[in-house]
């Protein structure tokens, strides 16, 4: 399964592409960081990351996206753009029929690390590990869509689909499964988000 994951941000966009296998084994696709310059005006700057995303998406052809959940901060210009960013993203896949899937941080930590209040160093050491990269993806927002595409992948792809038994799962699998039986959720709900 190919995903398309994405750390919205209008001044720095997170983009992950990676393939995950029926194993559990995540390949890096691609990573990249798309900015756009904070002088611009607001519609240039979300043209700029519409380009960079159609392009990747154009390359790519992933089968799914998945972003980080917009949640509430102190910061509203940030909540904003991350917001405009994550309505850009679902405009594109919509297009092209992708479905898309939100992920919240702790979500992604969890599925990650098996811990959801892990740290982003912690998330950036796993993401290294679980590609088997030489180095750390750098800036934290490079990891974080990464993150969320292996995320996806496997909660929701073909590799959800063969390990719901616990078999051969990494730890971060088997505490997010364990996670979600003491919550009661089926396999239907929880891909339909109830």
């Amino acid at each position: 399964m190919r995903v398309l994951g994405v750390d919205p941000g209008l001044t720095r966009c997170g983009v992950g592409v990676v393939d995950v296998g029926r194993d559990r084994s995540a390949v890096l696709v691609d990573v990249v960081v798309l900015r756009s310059p904070i002088d611009a005006p607001i519609e240039q700057r979300l043209l700029r990351i519409a380009e960079g995303l159609e392009a990747i998406l154009d390359e790519h052809r992933p089968q799914a996206v998945a972003l980080e959940r917009v949640f509430a901060r102190s910061d509203v210009s940030t909540i904003m753009g991350t917001a405009q960013i994550s309505g850009v993203a679902m405009h594109l896949a919509a297009k092209r029929a992708l479905p898309v899937a939100l992920h919240t941080p702790s979500e992604v930590k969890a599925a990650i690390t098996g811990y959801g209040r892990a740290d982003k160093k912690q998330v950036t050491a796993m993401v290294t590990r679980i590609l088997g990269l030489d180095t750390p993806p750098k800036p934290a927002d490079a990891a974080d869509a990464l993150a969320l595409a292996i995320c996806h992948a496997w909660r929701t792809g073909p590799v959800a689909a063969t390990t719901t038994d616990g078999a051969s799962m990494t730890p971060a699998q088997k505490a997010w499964l364990a996670a979600e039986r003491s919550a009661g959720l089926s396999g239907a709900a929880r891909r339909l988000g109830r």
